[in-house]
């Protein structure tokens, strides 16, 4: 099978994962939202999972990439990676567990320090199963990545929806994570076997740490901007609106979720296969971002226009205050995904320092920006200004990274013209359409109806995009590889 053929099985079966798992946990998440958990809940979860992103960014050191990206037997080096992994994954546990308390209360919900303890035992679970979830990854296995992912959020749902209507409270999320986490890596252990045994080579090992802390360095910056507006909210302005908020930025992040994710599941592994030819790589880059844009653009742009009407009518009245962020956070979404697989691709041709780069100086232009709009507009603000942060610098900075991947303006403004020309039509008669109707409950499906009405001729023609084949490239050996592996 081709590489080209590999890629788009691929990614039809992840697609299919990704929205299906999404959709159940959207179904999972307004049940609780709207019966048995209330905004403060929703708050001390996501001081839970700020904690957990960050360990998780870190945990394995970025060393588990290399199954993806070295072109050598996995099993010559897999063992050492374990042992990595799983160091550094229970150092950081036993950190978090010592710091609980203080880091509760830091993040303005000092009863949240079980929670913690609880939830963030699932770094280690993920330091064990890296190495399997990886191969997975670098073999586009994505029927096996679907089998796990369906099982993970089966045991997940049910654990949390019980321990939820037994009043449990924010801890039903962490239990229900936990279950799921477990049944997940015994799953990975079955559909790999004979990678999970530890082992040690001092001179892997130090390649191994060479290659994946500049990674896992911009993975955690990467985490720190993303969840830095969780830590300012709810320091400012308590669980509740945190709360608030986080409803948010999970609606906004539907689309993040359901196309990004699906993406990321075979673009790292995908760029990784041309990286040694700029053309190549600017070819799979334009081609990747033009359809993830035609994609994203029509449920950012609705839920950017919408967001009063399809908060109140999903998740009930009580959620109103949600949306004022959500406008702002939607649109953060689309910017989001784009950056997401211009990450893949730097990671990919070793463009480390560049990542390191861009992310440090989205953070700290991010961080005053979320204060200022925290204390000037309450969550609203915190939202306006995580997206002009990302609009207005990180964008350029992401453009002069890619360009010295070899990556021009060019590829990415033909990638994006057609779905953003559609996006404005799109936010042009979404928004007159439910200005007309009022306050009509119907008037939100018309005003999506007719968006999508007008959107669709314009991204017709990017569908020839996916029956195209990836440029062919030459053959690399392992050593040259290996060397510029090295250099970088």
């Amino acid at each position: 099978m081709t590489l080209g053929a590999k890629v788009r099985a691929g990614a039809r079966l992840s697609l299919l994962n990704t929205v299906v798992i999404r959709i159940g946990n959207f179904a999972a998440g307004v049940v609780l939202a709207r019966t048995l958990l209330g905004p403060r809940e929703w708050g001390l979860y996501a001081v839970g999972m700020v904690a957990l992103g960050v360990l998780l960014s870190a945990n394995e050191m970025g060393v588990s990439l290399a199954i993806i990206r070295w072109d050598r037997d996995v099993k010559e080096f897999a063992p050492t990676v374990v042992t990595l992994s799983v160091l550094s994954s229970s150092t950081l546990y036993a950190l978090l567990y010592v710091a609980a308390p203080a880091t509760a209360r830091a993040l303005g919900s000092p009863d949240a320090t079980t929670m913690l303890r609880v939830l963030c035992f699932s770094v280690v679970i993920d330091g064990v199963a890296c190495v399997p979830n990886q191969v997975i990854a670098r073999e586009f296995r994505q029927g096996a990545r679907m089998a796990l992912d369906l099982l993970n959020f089966v045991v997940t749902t049910a654990t949390t929806l019980g321990f939820a209507y037994t009043g449990a409270g924010a801890m039903s999320f962490a239990w229900g994570a936990l279950a799921g986490n477990l049944c997940a890596l015994a799953g990975c252990a079955i559909a790999v076997p004979g990678v999970l045994r530890p082992g040690w080579n001092s001179a892997e090992a130090r390649a191994l740490i060479s290659f994946g802390l500049p990674l896992a360095g911009a993975s955690l910056l990467v985490l720190a901007m993303l969840n830095v507006d969780s830590v300012v909210t709810g320091a400012l302005l308590g669980p509740v609106a945190l709360g608030f908020y986080q409803l948010a930025f999970n609606v906004s992040s539907w689309p993040v979720r359901s196309i990004s994710e699906a993406a990321r599941r075979i673009s790292f592994a995908g760029f990784s296969r041309v990286a040694d030819s700029r053309q190549a790589l600017a070819d799979a880059f334009g081609r990747g971002l033009g359809l993830l844009m035609a994609a994203a653009v029509p449920p950012c742009v609705l839920l950017a226009t919408l967001a009063e009407p399809a908060v109140a009518t999903i998740y009930g009245e009580r959620w109103a205050p949600a949306a004022g962020a959500l406008r702002f956070l939607a649109l953060l979404g689309l910017l989001r995904i784009a950056y997401e697989l211009a990450y893949d691709c730097l990671a990919a041709a070793g463009r480390r320092s560049s990542l390191i780069g861009v992310q440090g100086l989205w953070l700290a232009a991010l961080i005053p920006a979320l204060l200022f709009g925290a204390g000037r507009w309450g969550i609203t603000g915190v939202g306006v200004g995580h997206l002009v942060v990302a609009a207005v610098l990180v964008a350029p900075a992401f453009g002069w990274a890619l360009r010295r991947a070899g990556v021009g303006g060019g590829v990415v403004l033909r990638a994006c013209a057609r779905p953003f020309l559609g996006g404005l039509l799109m936010a042009a008669v979404s928004l007159l359409v439910h200005r007309w109707s009022g306050e009509a409950r119907w008037g939100m499906f018309a005003a999506g109806a007719l968006a999508l009405a007008v959107y669709v001729p314009v991204v017709l023609p990017m569908r020839r995009l996916l029956r195209s084949e990836p440029p062919a490239v030459p053959e690399v050996h392992e050593e040259r590889v290996l060397a510029a592996e090295g250099e970088r």
